[in-house]
């Protein structure tokens, strides 16, 4: 009141201790509004008798803002504490880092309960996303919105977006992945099978973006792929030696043909991913019938397999998945 009388403008000292009350007040967690709402109805119980009402404003216009000011800086403070804590936090369950425990009982601070199965959706567009980008942020308002607060967390990790949800909620994932491809302009999403414990949250989460990395070197064009459907690629790679031996054997007499052999291996996995139906894979391929019939006669030729027979036809395109995930044969074995 000092100030109000006088005309003076706060001391230093008012207001760094204005400043610090602001920062108290604010850990302290009361909501700021109330706060201003205190300061003027004190300001209105101790209006002086004398001085200018100029004053007095000007004065309790400078303690407001100094207390404002503490404020503001203890929250901008305690979320950049948050954020760091939620990304080390999310570092350290998706690389499986920290003592379990510890990083059960630091889950249940973010709404992660550790002990239960979770499953993990990888999105990625065609740009890179940080936490604080437009698209991450629009795709989390809409599962918030769809869902509230269950028990997931949506982040981001290099540049893919990254949703962790129970395992019993796949509705989540799915719907997820509808807002993630709409949100990319048509993304790619990745779902890992629900695993227990902490340990399970990377192990889903290594399946999706193995699976992720499985699509792009095959080439797999749904928007929407699950590890659990696609549990014979592992199996099949799982052996490099013995799928090196298939590809080569099976396919290594493409090569003779004229033009090399990726042409014929693109018409095989054409045919094969029409169902087998020559009208249709001619069709991809913008051949004639009879032209893609002369093809796959060319290929029993050359390797003695005839992709018309089920036996053969088995052997032939496991080969041609070998051969697409090895890159062969652009990268020798």
């Amino acid at each position: 009141m000092a100030a109000s009388l006088t005309g003076r403008r706060l001391t230093r000292a008012e207001l760094l201790s204005r400043r610090a009350l602001g920062e108290q007040a604010a850990e302290a967690g009361f909501p700021l509004r109330a706060l201003v709402g205190a300061h003027l109805a004190a300001a209105r119980v101790h209006w002086p008798d004398t001085g200018s009402p100029e004053s007095v404003l000007a004065a309790v216009e400078q303690a407001v803002d100094a207390f404002a000011e503490g404020y503001e800086r203890a929250q901008r403070l305690a979320v950049r504490q948050e954020t760091a804590a939620r990304r080390e936090f999310i570092d350290d369950l998706l690389y499986g880092r920290s003592d379990l425990g510890r990083l059960a009982e630091r889950a249940e601070r973010f709404g992660l309960r550790l002990s239960y199965e979770h499953a993990v959706a990888v999105a990625e567009g065609f740009v890179a996303y940080d936490e604080e980008d437009a698209v991450p942020r629009a795709v989390e308002q809409a599962l918030l919105g769809r869902f509230g607060d269950r028990s997931v967390l949506l982040t981001t990790k290099a540049g893919r977006m990254v949703c962790i949800a129970p395992g019993d909620q796949g509705e989540m994932l799915t719907y997820f992945a509808k807002q993630a491809f709409a949100a990319t302009d048509g993304g790619r999403v990745a779902v890992g099978r629900p695993q227990p414990g902490v340990g399970g949250v990377v192990q889903s989460y290594e399946e999706a973006l193995n699976v992720l990395d499985l699509a792009e070197r095959l080439d797999m064009g749904e928007p929407l792929l699950r590890a659990a459907d696609l549990l014979v690629y592992p199996v099949l790679t799982r052996d490099r030696h013995a799928m090196t031996e298939l590809v080569v054997g099976t396919l290594g007499p493409l090569e003779a043909a004229r033009g090399g052999a990726q042409p014929l291996i693109e018409t095989l996995t054409t045919y094969f991913d029409a169902g087998c139906v020559a009208a249709e894979a001619a069709r991809r391929l913008s051949l004639s019938v009879r032209a893609l019939t002369y093809r796959l006669e060319r290929i029993h030729k050359l390797t003695g397999a005839d992709p018309a027979d089920p036996t053969h036809r088995y052997t032939l395109q496991t080969a041609v998945i070998g051969a697409r995930l090895m890159g062969w044969p652009e990268t020798s074995p």
